[in-house]
């Protein structure tokens, strides 16, 4: 029986569209968020599901089905019997943490295959970036065919970032912005992530502007409008309706919410003027890989994360 590829896929939909499209090969469905949440480098160790499995049910009061991962990722124990491994990873820093983990994980159980990405992003004839999902069969095809074979010096890029991403200095990733790699989008994602901290001015990260900007220009009905709104508007983060909707949540305190109408509070404009730092007044006391969001704060003229003061001794 001659050996078929091993598909790694970034989640269910996908996977279900690739099997659809018969697609020769054995699928592996990776259901994780790792661009929140702690991570630790052993991927897939024990002390790497016990966080995350804490991490979900403090932050989202959910209850992760470590052993369903676990038995998706046994599928690696059989790679003798694959011929390569091909990635299925979209161009948003959702995607991107997670397949720089896959990677890792790969390179962790010394496989030696083949890696190829298949990426979208960026389509003919379209002015928003489009996700693998979105693509119709015959771009999803075409993005197979020409997929990128991952060479060593992009595994050993991908090895390093998850190094930095799991540890305390993140600043240590601005170098490998401007990195020549096969990995399309990675200075776009390794940007939006320095841009998740908050700003030092205004204490707003990035997507917090964005979300509060959104309510303060368009006619908002309620906070599912606001939800779908932030959804198609968010750059190259890729969150999904769970994250997005706690961001939401915390940001309540800059909002008047009125029946059928959702605007910015007094303390809302302020903060989207500058007036003073709201960092503290949102509790959202994310963690991203090995950092807390409120441990530092990101410098627009600099360029880099600082520590918060509070946190600066």
């Amino acid at each position: 029986m001659s050996k078929q590829p091993l598909h790694i896929t970034n989640g269910n939909v996908l996977t279900d569209y690739l099997n659809e499209l018969d697609i020769v090969g054995k699928k592996l469905t990776w259901q994780e968020m790792l661009c929140e949440g702690p991570t630790i480098i052993e991927v897939n160790s024990k002390k790497f599901l016990d966080a995350r499995k804490s991490f979900f049910s403090e932050f989202y009061d959910i209850d992760l089905d470590t052993d369903q991962i676990k038995s998706e990722l046994n599928k690696l124990n059989d790679y003798k019997e694959y011929s390569e491994i091909i990635l299925w990873f979209e161009y948003d820093l959702f995607c991107h943490v997670n397949m720089i983990a896959v990677i890792n994980l790969i390179l962790q159980k010394k496989i030696d295959l083949p890696i190829s990405l298949v990426c979208s992003g960026r389509i003919k004839g379209s002015k928003i970036l489009k996700g693998l999902s979105e693509l119709n069969a015959e771009q999803l095809i075409d993005h197979y065919k020409k997929r990128v074979k991952l060479n060593h010096k992009d595994l050993d890029l991908a090895k390093t970032l998850w190094g930095i991403y799991c540890g305390k200095d993140h600043n240590l990733l601005k170098p490998y912005i401007v990195t020549e790699s096969s990995f399309e989008y990675l200075s776009n994602c390794l940007k939006a992530h320095l841009e998740r901290f908050p700003d030092l001015i205004y204490g707003l990260n990035v997507l917090e502007k964005n979300i509060m900007e959104i309510v303060k220009n368009n006619s908002i009905k309620s906070k599912h409008h606001l939800l779908g709104y932030v959804l198609n508007y968010q750059g190259y983060y890729g969150y999904g309706d769970l994250q997005i909707s706690r961001i939401i949540e915390k940001l309540s305190v800059f909002f008047t919410n009125e029946e059928q109408h959702i605007t910015l509070n007094r303390k809302g404009h302020e903060a989207l003027l500058g007036q003073h730092n709201v960092a503290m007044e949102i509790d959202n006391n994310m963690v991203y890989g090995g950092l807390k969001k409120f441990d530092f704060q990101f410098n627009k003229k600099q360029n880099k994360l600082v520590k918060t003061v509070l946190n600066a001794y």
